[in-house]
């Protein structure tokens, strides 16, 4: 049998633009208050795009020949999860609620910022000493009732004087590092990763003196992690045709995790191209052939009725818009430490930008003309 030949890797990504990754990353831009996070995604893209505007909300967008009337949309969201604070006690501890999917099991032991008028108020999220806790099947483990963040205060009154209330937003404090010169790890990589992607094609695009025959909307969603909201308001605006969405998805690699329920995927691998009801077939083909015949290594998942993500918001808004979805395999999702491949996020942003050199004109994806 002949040995398969192994696909090359070009980088794409460049210094400079992996010292904007990590300023993006450790910009805090949790569910509903994105606007600082999304300044510096926009500083960033503004020299390769046309033109640029913000909703109402904070979901930032960036336009390529904003005269035409076929209209494309590359997205993903600029949200974090994070905690609100809920409660304040009278001996001046806090506790929280979550604002997204935020894991109260990686909680103890954590470092936060809290947001305030006053800028950040640092806290930790306190935890008994082992020697306390009991052992064996009595042992409590965190829960959204027992974890607690402690900044320092003594009283309740102590607390309000820093400006801390309830409804302040609550951040974790760990920052970008790349892993072994293979791995960008960092809170936030869902999905700032995809901010950080769609971005690089814009530059891309813009280097290569690439004339496209479409408007190009480079779109930023924000409440992503709430429900697709961000990218409901935004699709009903833009009003696109066409829109590939770019998010993560789980490296099942790992331990813990079951190939037979959640598929097999694994960083290093490639982009991970989705079959889901949302995702148009004919779009889906496009991204495949623009894989192929670019030596553009790629994955499959299968998604249960819905993919979970803004291709949802965007493939069911204005009477149906021909959507796809183009994955990046992450590893320890929601958690402070989560980790892509280097090679993937290159490969990623190959991948969109070889697509949409595949859409023609006016293109009709439709199966039945």
């Amino acid at each position: 049998m002949a040995k398969k030949k192994e696909i090359k890797h070009i980088p794409v990504a460049t210094k400079k633009s992996v010292a904007f990754l990590e300023k993006y990353i450790n910009q805090a831009s949790p569910t509903g208050f994105e606007w600082e996070g999304q300044k510096v995604w926009l500083d960033y893209l503004k020299p390769y795009v046309d033109e640029h505007y913000v909703d109402n909300y904070g979901t930032a967008v960036g336009v390529i020949n904003p005269e035409a009337k076929y209209k494309v949309v590359i997205e993903a969201h600029a949200d974090e999860i994070s905690w609100f604070v809920n409660y304040i006690t009278p001996e001046g501890l806090i506790y929280v609620i979550r604002n997204g999917g935020s894991d109260h099991q990686i909680a103890p032991s954590k470092r936060v910022n809290i947001h305030t008028d006053n800028g950040f108020v640092k806290a930790v999220f306190g935890w008994p000493a082992i020697h306390t806790r009991g052992a064996g099947e009595k042992e409590e483990a965190p829960t959204l009732k027992n974890i607690c963040l402690d900044c320092g205060c003594i009283s309740k009154d102590e607390v309000e004087k820093l400006g801390i209330h309830v409804g302040c937003v609550i951040t974790y404090e760990d920052e970008f590092m790349i892993l072994n010169n293979r791995y960008y790890v960092g809170r936030a990589l869902d999905n700032r990763a995809g901010g950080f992607m769609i971005a690089e094609v814009a530059r891309l695009l813009k280097e290569n003196k690439v004339k496209l025959p479409f408007g190009l909307y480079i779109v930023n969603s924000v409440q992503e992690e709430i429900g697709l909201r961000g990218a409901e308001m935004i699709a009903q605006r833009i009003k696109p045709n066409v829109a590939i969405i770019t998010d993560v998805t789980h490296d099942t690699s790992t331990p813990m995790i079951s190939k037979i329920t959640q598929g097999d995927m694994a960083c290093g691998k490639g982009p991970v191209i989705s079959y889901a009801p949302a995702v148009h077939v004919n779009l889906n083909k496009l991204l495949i052939d623009a894989a192929e015949k670019n030596k553009i290594p790629f994955q499959r998942q299968a998604s249960s009725r819905s993919t979970g993500t803004d291709t949802d918001a965007f493939a069911y808004s204005n009477e149906g818009v021909v959507s796809a979805l183009i994955s990046l395999p992450l590893r320890y999702m929601h958690t402070t430490v989560e980790m892509v491949h280097k090679e993937d996020v290159d490969n990623v942003i190959s991948l969109i930008y070889h697509s949409l050199l595949s859409i023609k004109k006016d293109q009709d994806f439709r199966y039945i003309k």
